[in-house]
């Protein structure tokens, strides 16, 4: 199992995971659940549909643990590349791991509030449905904050996947491009919200071709163990 193309193919397996259970949990259920600036209706879709919104708030806490468990698998196969380098990795997936799974509390909070297991009624109708948009709005804005270090982490493992050799030279070029999209995206959300949702689908385009093709290649070649592999060579011990 420790073999290069072992590791790999189980590294495409884990981001295979990842897509799936992210996909589902934050490009599925969050946005049919969450209308901008529409309490009433973001209530009555958590009220609606409350076995699909606690499916995606365990969907999106398993995927955060998978995600981990990808970031370490890809530091047994390409740590010996450049060690900062895949420290930094497994740092960044840590953190848009941990910011991700500590919004899914607030999505379930929200359903909560939305079903009466938290009474709100000193609040009356429209407050309780005003604290469920507010903690659909903390989730989502959470989300963006995670983006930035899920967008941050394809830095190193682009620059990984080019000093190995083991990986196609536009694939390690396409993850740097897609982590700039992440960052783009992020800083449109919060500075210029129309100017987003207007190139939002357009900034996607690389990250979904850049994360599809490295799972795949992972997935079916694994690794290109014909090249020889840069290894790290520092100049101080431990670095």
């Amino acid at each position: 199992m420790n073999s290069p193309k072992s590791l790999a193919r189980t590294a495409g397996a884990l981001y295979l995971l990842v897509a799936v259970f992210g996909g589902f949990a934050q490009g599925f259920v969050e946005p049919t659940m969450y209308v901008v600036g529409d309490a009433a209706a973001t209530e009555g879709n958590l009220v609606g549909k409350t076995g699909l919104v606690s499916l995606g708030v365990v969907a999106d806490l398993v995927n955060q643990v998978v995600f981990v468990f990808l970031a370490l698998t890809l530091y047994s196969l390409l740590g010996h590349v450049h060690r900062s380098a895949a420290r930094a990795m497994v740092v960044l997936v840590a953190l848009a791991a941990g910011i991700s799974a500590l919004n899914a509390v607030f999505e379930f909070a929200g359903l909560r509030v939305a079903t009466g297991a938290v009474d709100m009624s000193p609040l009356g109708a429209e407050g309780s449905k005003s604290i469920v948009l507010l903690l659909l709005d903390t989730q989502h804005y959470g989300l963006l904050v995670g983006q930035i270090f899920f967008g941050l982490w394809l830095v190193p493992l682009g620059y990984l996947a080019h000093k190995s050799g083991w990986f196609p030279k536009p694939l390690a070029v396409f993850l740097m491009v897609a982590a700039g999209c992440y960052l783009v995206d992020v800083l449109t959300a919060f500075l210029t919200p129309d100017l987003n949702q207007l190139i939002h689908v357009f900034i996607f385009i690389p990250v979904t071709v850049a994360e599809v093709w490295m799972a795949g290649y992972l997935l079916t070649i694994g690794v290109n163990t014909k090249k020889t592999v840069k290894r790290d060579q520092p100049v101080l011990a431990g670095v």
